[in-house]
């Protein structure tokens, strides 16, 4: 029997209705009240030698870079009251101040002071060298250990001992920093492989973390779970120090077609929504039972966020919005979930707008995709509170900072940026995320944007806040399950194992769920080893039958070097039924060129995205 368009779109209508009944979907909560503060942060001094004067820091207790200053703000100490951040000292008077260079501080988050009546505590910084030996000079995404004696931060672990670190007790002399080391050669030898944004699993013993590869000279990465064991006289690699070694390391890869969104069989295609692509490791859930993820897209040029259960392999979508997401936490009770997401400010809508397009072209253009969400330094990144069911429906979660007035400074300023990582206090009743001014070269000189003044202390272009949810009562602290070293779906690491998948080219079709079908060409390097170009004609495809995409698409990327993409994209689709859209560049095409560590749109021609009615263009180059 055939039925039309409309007669499919009532038909799926009944049955969704009948389907997705009130218990499987639970009602989006409503918003709650959230009252935000702005953390203290050290003075700040211009750099020069000697700029930190009693006048400007009468505590002796040092002075920050006015802009860099504050280098990242990381967790909550368990007792809720202390922010770990990672700052970068400068201008000390005295040459042998030890206050100087990237170190991690405490911040006091309920308004008291330490002994020295500054709301600051360097834990860093005097450590003796002996107690320091293979001391990284990176302290990013700094995390507290549950017992309140230690911190994960950078590939070290600062260690405090017997005593609390916001205790009088933690000086310099009891503190150590013990490296992390990752054994990826097969003797054993040297300094290891290059672990980066590691994450601690709530057990303590586990952590989280992320590696480049290369392949044909494209740019990829890889995420990673290991086991820390203290090795306190290594005989083999570097350092030969006092460290943890990484052991019974898993990448986070899948067997089988379980690593594969686009499942190719014969001359077929089809997406496997249960597909487990961990392109960039985020993170774990409260209980440790899940980790987070950047995957494959489920929705072509949608970036999202994914979880997967460590033991059986379970994913789930948790961002659907077709803005970019990337920063999250999951709070220690599983029940909420906190992003940064470039949603609300229309950065990705011009490509990503367009919804239930199949992700095909998305082989070669999903690192674009992501870059776009930046302009250099300036991030579009505002922070969002979500339920543990994330995205559904036209529920989005609740703007975190919206009561502000927009104001220069005010907390909802859109000149102050979101960056990683938010993060939960333990009880839940807290978060606290830091953010960045808008300042050149995003913005002044040839940049149409100008750029704002600083509102804060001595021009300072980086501040920490803290949420609070006053309509909470504290959650109690309970005990998670050690993670299993093995996990179950993933792959064991050997020394010298690089993980590759590989797509080959050919012509293929994939047909839509309800109608239609998408002819797919795909081509490969000479090596076979990446694809190169994606052709896809839709001819009426539907999913859902509730819209209908017809037209074509075709992008090809090339990489001068390892992380610059330069993509010629061509689109002229069009999407009837429920929704009224087009995809559409300008005639010559749309091309980009982007480097994925830079993060600056440069493009020549127009990519455009027009949704009932409502269009969406690029941004200006260089904006």
């Amino acid at each position: 029997m055939f039925l039309s368009k409309a007669s499919l779109l009532i038909l799926l209508r009944i049955l969704t209705a009948a389907v997705h009944s009130k218990a499987d979907v639970p009602l989006p909560p409503k918003p709650e009240p959230i009252d935000i503060i702005e953390l203290p942060l050290p003075p700040v001094s211009d750099g020069s030698d000697g700029s930190c004067t009693t006048e400007i820091d009468p505590l002796g207790t040092g002075c920050i870079l006015r802009h860099g200053g504050l280098i990242q703000s990381g967790s909550f100490l368990p007792d809720g009251k202390h922010v770990i951040a990672s700052v970068n000292y400068t201008g000390a008077p005295d040459p042998e101040s030890i206050y100087t260079g990237g170190q991690l501080i405490l911040i006091k988050s309920d308004g008291t002071t330490f002994p020295s009546g500054s709301p600051f505590k360097c834990i860093t910084c005097g450590i003796p060298q002996d107690n320091a030996v293979g001391r990284a000079d990176i302290l990013d995404y700094p995390q507290a250990f549950r017992d309140g004696k230690r911190i994960l931060s950078g590939t070290s672990i600062i260690d405090c001992g017997k005593f609390d670190l916001s205790s009088d007790e933690c000086v310099p002399e009891s503190t150590y920093i013990y490296p992390i080391r990752w054994n990826t050669a097969v003797d054993g030898s040297g300094e290891g492989g290059v672990i980066r944004e590691l994450r601690l699993h709530p057990d303590n013993m586990h952590i989280g973390f992320n590696s480049f590869t290369y392949t044909s000279g494209r740019l990829g990465q890889n995420g990673y779970v290991g086991r820390l064991q203290f090795n306190p006289s290594p005989t083999t690699g570097l350092p030969l120090a006092p460290r943890y070694d990484l052991v019974n390391v898993n990448i986070l890869v899948a067997d089988g077609t379980r690593n594969k969104t686009l499942v190719i069989e014969g001359n077929q295609i089809r997406v496997d929504p249960n597909a487990i692509v961990v392109g960039e490791f985020r993170g774990f859930s409260g209980s440790g039972k899940e980790a987070t993820y950047i995957g494959y897209p489920r929705e072509s040029s949608n970036i999202d966020v994914f979880a997967v259960d460590l033991t059986t392999g379970a994913v789930r979508r948790l961002t659907s919005h077709p803005e970019y997401c990337d920063p999250i936490d999951i709070s220690a009770d599983d029940e909420w979930i906190a992003i940064m997401d470039t949603r609300g400010t229309n950065r990705q809508m011009f490509m990503a707008g367009m919804r239930n397009i199949p992700p095909i072209t998305d082989l070669v253009s999903s690192t674009a995709a992501s870059s776009t969400r930046n302009n250099g330094g300036r991030r579009f990144f505002r922070p969002y509170l979500l339920d543990k069911y994330g995205d559904r429906g036209d529920y989005y979660g609740q703007l975190i900072n919206a009561a502000g007035d927009g104001s220069p400074g005010s907390i909802n300023d859109p000149q102050w940026n979101g960056r990683a990582d938010p993060r939960f206090s333990f009880d839940t009743t807290q978060l606290v995320y830091w953010e960045a001014l808008t300042v050149a070269p995003a913005c002044g000189g040839n940049n149409p944007l100008p750029c704002p003044n600083s509102t804060e202390p001595g021009g300072r272009t980086e501040r920490v806040m803290v949420a609070h949810f006053t309509s909470r009562k504290p959650v109690p602290l309970t005990d998670v399950e050690p993670l299993n070293d093995t996990i179950p779906w993933a792959t064991p690491y050997e020394p010298g194992y690089v993980p590759m998948l590989y797509v080959p080219g050919g012509e293929y079709v994939m047909h839509g769920a309800v109608a239609g079908s998408a002819q797919i060409t795909i081509v490969t390097d000479a090596e076979r080893l990446i694809v190169e170009s994606v052709a896809v004609k839709y001819d009426n495809f539907s999913d859902d039958g509730l819209t209908f995409l017809d037209g074509t698409e075709n992008v090809t990327t090339h990489n001068p070097t390892p992380t610059l993409n330069e993509v010629d994209w061509y689109s002229n689709l069009v999407q009837t039924g429920q929704t009224n859209a087009t995809k559409v560049t300008s005639p010559d095409g749309f091309h980009l060129s982007i480097d994925a560590m830079t993060n600056i749109f440069n493009a020549n021609g127009t990519l455009s995205t027009m949704i009932n009615g409502t269009l969406y263009t690029q941004p200006a180059n260089g904006t």
